[in-house]
């Protein structure tokens, strides 16, 4: 592929996407923005697609995004080759790029970086991303892995299961006074006020929707909080109803600050582990932490056709 695919224009339509315009990346290059276009046409050429979407910043096509996605791995290869051969600058680290959802951000998944060993040194970039949409990073070569709830693997990565998030239905005493004290769940829940992440947040009307058994989900009185700790503090202050990390749950419901509003009934979110195929010690050190942390702190994802775990 490196034979079909010149580095010098490969890196170049890398450079034109990460700065935005023709004439930046020229900048960054230290070239003529000529020079610049002439490699991204050449490029384009030999690979008889368009790649780039001539915007303001520009950006990739389907088969752009997938000689990017290249570039960043080439780029990733290079680093960890010049590492291993001394030529890093001295006391220069080697980066991680990750995308991870909130609630893992704000239960397990910090620990497992401290697992890492850092010697030499490594810098973690992290990107929160909704578990549903963190492969999109990796499809489109933003970062080098990924916990994910897809366990279809990305074009060029390799996938592995790390357990079950999971999640439960649960309000303050006072907001089941109000809003759910009339009637049975079933019929009460879907009226109340709802938390939510964002709007494409949908654990509250899957849950919903199966208690129920049908396809309505929570309520159209909704609360976005995009942050995991300030999600469960709204839920606990009353704003409304919503579904909890079972470890940011636990301490709320003995406490009595929380009540759970259908106990065993829980959620589960099975989460997986995308990373690019790499020969990369460093990527392979975090992929290991991660592991070993989620296997200590998510449940255990069941057998296709076995029941909850």
């Amino acid at each position: 592929m490196m034979t079909d695919l010149p580095l010098d224009q490969v890196r170049t339509l890398l450079a034109v996407v990460d700065e935005g315009t023709f004439d930046a990346a020229a900048a960054a290059l230290r070239v003529t923005p000529s020079a610049v276009s002439q490699r991204v046409k050449a490029l384009e050429q030999r690979t008889g697609r368009v790649l780039l979407l001539r915007t303001k910043p520009v950006r990739p096509t389907e088969s752009g995004d997938i000689v990017v996605r290249f570039a960043r791995q080439l780029a990733r290869l290079e680093r960890d080759t010049r590492a291993e051969l001394g030529m890093s600058g001295e006391g220069e680290p080697t980066r991680v790029t990750v995308a991870v959802n909130a609630d893992s951000l704000a239960t397990w998944f910090l620990p497992a970086l401290t697992r890492v060993a850092q010697e030499p040194p490594l810098c973690f970039e992290l990107h929160r991303e909704d578990e549903t949409r963190t492969a999109e990073l990796l499809r489109e070569g933003l970062v080098m892995a990924a916990v994910t709830s897809s366990p279809v693997p990305v074009t060029g990565c390799s996938v592995r299961t790390l357990g079950t998030m999971r999640y439960l239905a649960a309000a303050c005493p006072g907001f089941v006074a109000r809003h759910l004290a009339d009637g049975p769940l079933h019929e009460t829940l879907p009226r109340a006020p709802v938390m939510a992440f964002d709007r494409s947040d949908d654990l509250q009307d899957a849950f919903v929707r199966g208690l129920r058994r049908g396809a309505r989900g929570a309520g159209p009185v909704r609360h976005a909080m995009p942050t995991s700790e300030g999600f469960t503090a709204s839920v606990v202050a009353g704003l409304g109803w919503g579904m909890v990390p079972e470890v940011q749950a636990g301490p709320l419901l003995r406490s009595g600050r929380l009540v759970a509003l259908a106990p065993g009934r829980p959620l589960d979110v099975p989460l997986y582990w995308q990373q690019w195929r790499l020969d990369s010690p460093a990527l392979a050190a975090v992929a290991d932490a991660v592991a070993a942390t989620a296997a200590e702190s998510l449940h255990r994802t069941p057998k296709a056709g076995g029941g909850p775990p």
